[in-house]
């Protein structure tokens, strides 16, 4: 069975003012929406070869630092979405992206929210795509390990000087 998740999960989450409580009058717009379809990078690799649009909801400092090396790649910081949200079409297939997955997962359910059914949450972020291999312009090395030390998506560096990952 399909699980389905509350507009209100999605909307304590989100809130600027950190409430994690809804007021009565938010509870009565509450809406149920379909789990977020989760890609992993490598299907959104082949998705944006078919003609994904990728949309990455992290700040500018963020991708100056580490982009995606991607034709068409949009930046709409998260806290920019909920005013901006009409420049993404709806005739395209849409994968969110940001750091590690947890603010393009907020964007993919915005946008669900507001009728789009073609929408993707790229699970792991930009993390994950820079330990794939694949394209980025920045600082592959930081974006390599940064799951963690020891995290079993981080290679152990022969050369480490540190006890962590070496």
């Amino acid at each position: 069975m399909e699980k389905l998740f509350m507009l209100a999960a999605f909307q304590a989450v989100t809130r600027s003012n950190n409430g994690l409580w809804l007021t009565p009058k938010e509870k009565e717009g509450v809406c149920m929406l379909q789990e977020a379809k989760e890609v992993c990078p490598t299907s959104t690799r082949r998705m944006i070869g078919e003609g994904a649009l990728l949309v990455d909801v992290r700040e500018s400092n963020e991708i100056d630092a580490l982009a995606f090396d991607v034709p068409d790649v949009v930046n709409i910081p998260l806290f920019e979405l909920e005013s901006r949200w009409q420049e993404i079409p709806k005739d395209r297939e849409v994968i969110f992206v940001c750091q590690s997955g947890a603010r393009s997962l907020k964007a993919t359910y915005y946008l669900q929210y507001q009728g789009y059914t073609n929408v993707s949450n790229m699970a792991g972020g930009i993390e994950k795509w820079a330990t794939k291999g694949f394209p980025i312009i920045g600082a592959r090395a930081v974006a390599a390990c940064a799951t963690g030390c020891c995290s079993t998506d981080c290679a152990p560096n022969p050369t480490a000087t540190s006890a962590c990952c070496g």
